[in-house]
């Protein structure tokens, strides 16, 4: 039987990464408000423009992120379970992961750019690029933060601090997921 001290819940991380996650989700908030304001008034140009996009770039990047945040959910049980092996060699399979996103992104926006479809073309593409620049920008900086958290459960023992920074970093990598998720059917979907 669970003691009461097992079933005490608390917010993972610390108070100061929920700050900057949800400031940083307010932003793409109103970016996504904007770009849907946009489109309601010229939907003939978006739609026709969004057939432009690659679905299999978009769904097989989904599936990335997916399978990268079901990783770290798995290294943070493992750090809390006192499981260090585990927990760093998840981490980096949540990194493959955000490196295999990084680089269908690359070949995706190489593919636009050849058929020049730029920032430029039109309204579209300047969301299309602004938000997909902005998101990739954010898990660029994740998996900066899931280096340091390797780096963080190699250690033999943590802290309750280390503990703290390695499920705020996990909150951060789950942020540019979902951040994805909404980005993913708003951009290649909606009509």
């Amino acid at each position: 039987m669970a003691t009461d001290a097992a079933r005490v819940r608390r917010t993972p991380g610390e108070a100061g990464t929920w700050v900057f996650i949800f400031g940083d989700m307010t932003v793409f908030a109103v970016l996504f408000a904007t770009y849907l304001y946009y489109r309601a008034e010229d939907p003939a140009l978006f739609a026709s423009s969004q057939q432009e996009l690659n679905q299999t770039f978009g769904a097989v990047n989904t599936l990335l992120l997916l399978l990268s945040s079901l990783l770290v959910v798995a290294a943070v049980r493992a750090v809390r379970d006192h499981r260090g092996v585990a927990a760093p060699r998840l981490i980096a399979g949540a990194m493959a992961c955000g490196l295999a996103f990084s680089g269908l992104k690359v070949v995706e926006y190489g593919e636009k750019i050849s058929h020049d479809q730029t920032p430029a073309t039109d309204d579209f593409f300047l969301y299309y690029f602004v938000l997909t620049g902005m998101h990739w920008f954010h898990l660029l900086i994740g998996l900066a933060v899931l280096t340091a958290l390797i780096v963080i459960t190699r250690k033999p023992n943590l802290t309750a601090r280390q503990v703290s920074f390695v499920e705020g970093g996990a909150c951060f990598w789950h942020m540019v997921d979902l951040l994805w998720i909404v980005l993913f059917p708003l951009l290649y979907f909606v009509r």
